[in-house]
């Protein structure tokens, strides 16, 4: 993948490309100096043979170097070391050839300078290695016998010194340089991250979103808007044609500063919405931020938040009923133990108690949806779970010529839920099964299957009967709180069962049998999938 435009990447590829083309260059002016005739009359070249070569040698490397400077990038470390050590190898057979020039060492500085710059670490072998080039003549003309005078080493011991100081500085500049780079390049990348994420939020808002510049232009739209605004082509973004009525109440904003609050459908078949408005700075109507409040979804907070409330007041009239539910029920008792209550009293008192067993039942059920005792789920055996609760109940109840009987299968069946929870679900699918899924002067058939959906599906449990079923429009209703057919019901049994499934992460639906009969279908929890959910680590 390229490099992008300004990254860490192509920077050094610019850089290493001009110090390429300075090599260049560089070799162009060493190739003067001993191939120009008028050289001579400002330079004394004492072996012209020896400069000449390197020179073009030289020349032809720096070409090379130059024409290569992307493949180069693929070990860049050693491709630069290289080239540096080349640079001060022919820097000093041209001073030999030359008996020392001012302008050679000054040009191999830059080399030293560039090179330390893009490798920092290497700062004091590259000053050691171009010191050495520096002294090359003065070590040559002492290996010919000649003696440097004071002046020749000062100039040499100058060099050697401006080398060391340059590659120190720039090692400390060029470390400083990269850090910040490092640096900028990370606050780019968490930029980007950070409006990946702004963008994902913003996505995923149940409000919709728009930004319309001052030609009510849509700049930006999200999911939410783009659903309550009819679904417009992509192309599309004239406010006025996508979406009439907003454009208006946007243009009467920016006249008047007023809002309209009475909400409207801005297409076929969408919910309506409340539009805000709000500018993105003070005085500027350049951009203006379009919110759209769906008016479902106020509706439905508000339905939750009374619910709640009604729950809690019901749970706090429930328990004072209960104290003087209690004495009642407790006089119709000793009345009853009463030797002098003639048979018309004894059928009233039978009638008191069964209204304040039916009242009871009503108050535990709402203490119990109030309570919401949290789920604390377990591995449980199915198929010995079922054998177990159909013998339990067939032992806790009389179940006379009615028939329940547990269905399992011959492989072992693990889910996870909480035991009690499951207890309480599936008695009160039973007691409905047996209550209402029996036909006219029939007796009751019901059946408590442990299956899995399918080889590798979930693990069930299905309540199922042979009664009449269920109507269409009564079970898209049946798990609403407070819903019953029964004269006698309190249309809290089947909205408890589903709460307490759903707290142990399982799913209670009603599912129609084809040919009469109910099955309720309790979909639960593989226990090795909510074990590795519950041990797996969270990576980001």
């Amino acid at each position: 993948m390229p490099a992008k435009a300004g990254s860490p990447g192509d920077i050094t590829r610019r850089e290493l490309y001009f110090l390429n083309l300075y090599r260049c260059l560089e070799a162009v002016v060493y190739a003067s100096l001993v191939f120009s005739p008028y050289a001579g009359e400002w330079v004394r070249v004492s072996l012209p043979v020896l400069g000449q070569v390197v020179a073009v040698v030289y020349l032809l490397v720096a070409v090379l170097v130059l024409l290569a400077t992307d493949r180069l990038r693929a070990r860049l470390t050693e491709a630069i070391s290289v080239a540096l050590v080349i640079d001060i190898a022919a820097a000093a057979l041209v001073l030999i050839a030359l008996s020392g020039h001012a302008i050679v060492p000054l040009m191999l500085l830059v080399n030293l300078g560039i090179t330390v710059l893009l490798l920092p670490r290497r700062a004091y072998l590259f000053a050691t290695l171009a010191g050495l080039g520096a002294m090359a003549p003065t070590v040559a003309a002492w290996l010919r016998g000649g003696v440097p005078g004071q002046a020749e080493l000062g100039e040499t011991l100058a060099v050697v010194l401006a080398y060391v100081v340059v590659a120190l500085l720039l090692r400390y500049v060029g470390g400083h340089m990269r850090a910040t780079e490092d640096l900028a390049a990370q606050r780019e990348v968490d930029l980007l991250n950070l409006e990946q994420i702004n963008d994902l939020i913003i996505q995923r808002m149940k409000t919709g979103v728009l930004l319309v510049d001052a030609a009510n232009r849509i700049l930006r739209i999200n999911e939410s808007a783009w659903h309550l605004i009819g679904n417009p082509a992509p192309n599309q973004r004239e406010l006025g044609l996508v979406a009439p009525e907003l454009s208006r109440r946007l243009y009467h904003w920016r006249r008047s500063g007023k809002t309209d609050q009475t909400a409207v459908a801005l297409a076929t078949d969408v919910p309506e919405v409340i539009p805000r408005f709000t500018r993105l700075a003070p005085n500027d109507d350049t951009n203006v931020l379009i919110f759209l409040d769906d008016t479902s979804l106020l509706s439905r907070r508000a339905e939750e938040l009374t619910l709640s409330s009604l729950g809690r007041l019901s749970a706090s009239i429930a328990h004072e009923i209960r104290n003087p539910l209690a004495a009642i029920r407790y006089a119709a008792q000793l009345l009853a133990e009463s030797p002098d209550l003639q048979a018309e009293d004894v059928r009233l008192v039978d009638i008191i108690n069964n209204h304040c067993t039916r009242a009871n039942e009503v108050i535990e059920n709402i203490l119990q949806l109030s309570r919401r005792e949290r789920s604390r789920p377990e591995s449980v055996d199915l198929n010995a779970w079922v054998l177990a609760f159909v013998e339990e109940y067939r032992q806790s109840n009389d179940l006379g010529g009615d028939y329940l009987r547990a269905v399992t299968q011959n492989r072992t069946i693990q889910a996870m839920m909480d035991p009690q929870h499951l207890q309480q679900v599936v008695w009160n699918l039973v007691q409905n099964a047996l209550r209402y899924g029996r036909q006219p002067n029939e007796p009751a058939r019901v059946m408590v299957v442990a299956r899995l959906a399918g080889d590798k599906g979930p693990p069930l449990i299905e309540v199922i009967d042979r009664g009449p079923g269920i109507p269409p429009k009564v079970a898209a209703q049946i798990f609403e709180p407070f819903y019953t057919t029964h004269e006698y019901g309190t249309g809290l049994g089947l909205y408890l069962a589903k709460q307490m499934s759903e707290a142990s992460q399982a799913g209670l639906e009603y599912v129609p049998i084809a040919g009469g009969g109910a099955c309720f279908r309790i979909t639960l929890m593989p226990a090795g999938v909510l074990l590795a959910s519950r041990t797996a680590p969270v990576t980001p």
